[in-house]
């Protein structure tokens, strides 16, 4: 049991050490995130559409 809270404490000990971002960095960082993530997904349905459109085409050969 003395481990377990020795642990706990090394980490509000750690987490007292820990930069935090402002909000609006935050905000900034998500905007970021939230883009890339649907740029990402835009790009992978096309491909997948594309990919899918190739086999399709030889198939009907």
């Amino acid at each position: 049991m003395g481990k377990i809270k020795q642990f706990l404490s090394d980490v509000m000990s750690e987490m007292r050490k820990t930069s935090w971002p402002k909000s609006k960095e935050l905000t900034k960082y998500t905007v970021v995130v939230v883009s890339t993530v649907i740029v990402m997904a835009i790009f992978f349905v096309l491909a997948d559409l594309g990919i899918s459109e190739l086999f399709r085409w030889y198939i009907d050969l």
